[in-house]
């Protein structure tokens, strides 16, 4: 199929559903993935590499009118949608297609394909950030940390921390893992102050033991800061 189309219209839209619908892989294979990535919309079980192949051959024709058809009938079509969004250059036009894409949302795979190149637009993705963690829908919240990743540096450290206390009153599992694993990066990075910073705050119970589950799980964490954090956590230093 030819995906760098200069327009695309309904007929394309079966096409390319179809198109999929022969990529798709064994029952068991569907059944082992749409209990991993625990989503209400059908599952071919497609590759991800396949699928970001497909997303990119869009992105050379006219991608937008590939968006504006709002193909979201399986899994896979609303990853692909995804991989192109978080390419498009132009802010305002990435936060337009983003809004209309989050509302379809509802498994942390189609949160966390997302990834943002933010140079030269942080200010802007601050602002989204702040919306999107305020936010009274899960996984548009999951979102907003998701491209807290893209500030894991010595001058936003800080804008982390801050968001991070905001969240002690989470209480959805799929937003609170992603800020133990967004923790763990920060620690990661940035050993002593992310140290200090769970030292000195009174953090989300839930969101402090799988923090340093993820630490303990990383081989880019020392065998001595994983027999600390585990003191820590025997210490309840963190309450």
């Amino acid at each position: 199929m030819n995906f760098s189309k200069e327009n695309w219209n309904k007929e394309d839209k079966v096409e390319f559903e179809n198109y999929l619908e022969s990529l798709k892989l064994s029952s068991e294979k569907i059944k082992r993935t749409t209990t991993i990535l625990q989503t209400k919309f059908r599952v071919l079980a497609i590759p991800t590499k396949t699928l970001k192949d497909i997303a990119n051959s869009i992105m050379k024709g006219n991608y937008e009118s590939f968006l504006k058809l709002q193909i979201y009938s399986t899994y896979e079509s609303l990853a692909i949608n995804g991989f192109i969004i978080s390419h498009i250059k132009n802010f305002t036009l990435m936060k337009n297609y983003l809004i209309k894409y989050s509302k379809f949302v509802d498994s942390w795979a189609t949160c966390d394909l997302l990834s943002f190149n933010v140079k030269n637009n942080e200010t802007l993705f601050l602002e989204l950030i702040k919306e999107y963690i305020n936010s009274n829908k899960k996984f548009r919240r999951r979102i907003g940390y998701r491209i807290l990743f893209k500030f894991i540096n010595s001058k936003y450290l800080n804008q982390i921390f801050k968001f991070i206390i905001q969240t002690k009153n989470e209480k959805e599992y799929y937003v609170n893992m992603i800020i133990s694993w967004l923790l763990c990066e920060c620690f990661i990075k940035y050993r002593n102050e992310t140290l200090n910073f769970i030292i000195t705050n009174n953090l989300n119970n839930f969101v402090f033991i799988k923090f340093i589950q993820k630490c303990k799980d990383s081989y880019r964490v020392s065998k001595e800061d994983k027999k600390l954090l585990s003191l820590l956590k025997i210490e309840n230093k963190h309450l």
